[in-house]
């Protein structure tokens, strides 16, 4: 088990890091440059780190990671099976055409943010057995190479919205639930030395914990030093509020890490007492005090980095 980070202080604020995506890192290095920010989250798609089945290719990793040490900097990597696009199937060409795999991917639905139109995008099948199997063996690669080089590795966000009713993919609650922990265990066998983090948020077919999904990720997660955190952070949002935020305000104490994100959508949610969008005092105030978070994950375009 992985002793608790020297950022999990509760007497220290969170850390502060940017967060951006592979293709617009270039662009965004220039606040690495600032001192008050300890590090990066960039997020890569199955698709770029695996071109053939078995063949990885991790250059873009490399070249980042080089540049943030180079800068003094922190880099958490999160890999991401899951888009928000119609047009955004990132998996690995042959996850799409062989049969086993069941076509790869399945359609879901996001809700971008706070007054935003709904979005069309895809999902992995991670509850089709030969599909996970490819996405454990793409841990263990990265394992085998940046294990204790980099600060942290993050596993995509929990929530999924399905079309069930319409699915032909063998898809159930309980089936996706028992993968995405069979991935975090995965992944924690295979990072001995960096952070192993898992964003949730929510859990499909549960609301105030009435399947236990909730509570039993973060038993296993405080169990097995695992960190938890999540893609948004909006002050005692009643959503969030019946799902995963009291279990951070719980396991604050018993977690080895707890990371945070605000992500784009996350900036449009405003204030209900105010009609004011969130100030980073504000954000920042929840994450430290409610949710115990040792680092918050800020997008580049949060007004507090630009003025």
């Amino acid at each position: 088990m992985i002793a608790a980070s020297p950022l999990a202080d509760a007497t220290q604020a969170p850390a502060d890091y940017i967060y951006t995506s592979a293709g617009d890192f270039a662009e965004q290095q220039r606040y690495l440059a600032r001192p008050d920010i300890a590090g990066v989250q960039i997020v890569y798609h199955w698709k770029q780190l695996e071109r053939e089945q078995g063949e990885y290719d991790f250059d873009r990793i490399d070249a980042d990671l080089k540049q943030v040490q180079s800068l003094g900097k922190k880099l958490f990597i999160q890999i991401q099976d899951r888009f928000f696009e119609a047009r955004a199937r990132n998996i690995p060409a042959y996850l799409l055409t062989d049969p086993i795999y069941g076509g790869g991917l399945v359609p879901q639905l996001d809700n971008p943010g706070e007054n935003q139109p709904q979005a069309s995008g895809w999902a992995t099948q991670q509850w089709n057995p030969a599909v996970r199997e490819r996405f454990q063996k793409l841990l263990q690669a990265l394992a085998k190479r940046y294990d204790g080089r980099i600060e942290g590795i993050n596993l995509p966000e929990t929530a999924i919205d399905i079309d069930d009713k319409h699915d032909r993919s063998g898809f159930s609650c309980d089936k996706y639930f028992a993968a995405e922990m069979e991935n975090l265990a995965a992944a924690r066998m295979a990072f001995k030395k960096s952070h192993v983090v898992q964003y949730v948020n929510f859990w499909p077919c549960e609301w105030n914990n009435d399947h236990d999904y909730m509570g039993r990720l973060f038993a296993y997660a405080a169990k097995h030093g695992v960190g938890l955190g999540g893609p948004d952070i909006v002050p005692f949002k009643p959503g969030q509020m019946k799902n995963s935020y009291p279990f951070f305000h719980r396991y604050r104490a018993k977690l080895p890490l707890i990371a945070m994100a605000i992500q784009e959508p996350t900036l449009t949610y405003t204030d209900q007492k105010t009609g004011k969008p969130f100030t980073r005092e504000e954000f920042t105030a929840f994450a430290e005090d409610y949710l115990g978070a040792d680092i918050i994950f800020w997008a580049t375009s949060s007004p507090w980095l630009n003025r």
